[in-house]
């Protein structure tokens, strides 16, 4: 059996064993929401769970051919590695938050959402250190990171809203990742020049921030018109950023060089 033959079913077997470990984790969360919430409340959670559940693991299968570092000539790794393992959990956990947009709130459910999108965010810190420790940054690991972190900041300013603990305007922020990364693409097929984005001292910084502001929103601490206070005050900045970045990558704005 060839080296390249070794490392795809290698790949393969963790994608299954990634498939068992999401399928009992939802089973064991639902059976946690049907003692808390009911029978019905938990077959409810269970429908858009178990989507976003399947589109991170249609994604990832997409995906396992990257698992390799920078570079086209780069071999894959046989495994997907701790790293990815610890992205995996959130994608995990951004999922079990999913399930809570048809749900009706509780005070111990509200704690239950603000731990699992918090801890998912938490995460979002550590795989990153993981794979630079472990020497194990991959194309992949870069993939999922980003697909995570849009989906996270969808599903759980979604359920805040409809909780009635964000307003709806939040959403903007939602809506400003995928339309940066729709517009991008649309220049991209109509041959117009993409620019690649220079490194930032604020993105990361804000996008922490509004981690944890949302994660504080959906936790059952603050009131609702200080919530609104404070989702106005963190939301401006980082929409700014994004209209920058999409004027640098369009070329309206090359901006100067370094960090920006």
């Amino acid at each position: 059996m060839s080296g390249a033959t070794v490392e795809r079913t290698g790949l393969r077997r963790d994608w299954a064993l990634v498939v068992a470990a999401f399928v009992l984790a939802l089973v064991a969360l639902g059976a946690g929401v049907a003692g808390l919430t009911g029978h019905p409340s938990a077959a409810r959670w269970a429908v858009p769970a178990g989507g976003v559940a399947a589109f991170e693991l249609w994604f990832l299968r997409r995906h396992l051919g990257a698992n390799h570092a920078e570079g086209a000539a780069a071999r894959p790794y046989g495994s997907l590695g701790a790293a990815n393992a610890l992205t995996l959990v959130r994608g995990g956990a951004f999922a079990a938050v999913a399930g809570f947009a048809v749900v009706d709130p509780t005070t111990e459910l509200a704690w239950l959402v603000a731990a699992l999108y918090g801890g998912g965010c938490a995460l979002d810190w550590i795989d990153g250190f993981a794979a630079r420790r472990a020497g194990r940054t991959t194309v992949l690991g870069a993939r999922l990171d980003m697909a995570f972190d849009t989906l996270g900041f969808l599903v759980a300013p979604v359920v805040g809203v409809l909780w009635g603990k964000l307003p709806v305007w939040y959403l903007s922020l939602s809506l400003a990742r995928y339309l940066f990364r729709a517009g991008r693409g649309l220049r991209r097929r109509r041959g117009r020049p993409v620019y690649d984005l220079p490194p930032s001292r604020v993105r990361r910084p804000l996008a922490g921030v509004q981690m944890a502001f949302i994660t504080l929103a959906l936790a059952p601490v603050l009131p609702a018109t200080t919530v609104r206070t404070l989702a106005a005050i963190v939301l401006v900045p980082s929409l700014a950023v994004f209209a920058r970045d999409y004027l640098v990558v369009s070329g309206y704005f090359r901006g100067r060089k370094g960090n920006v």
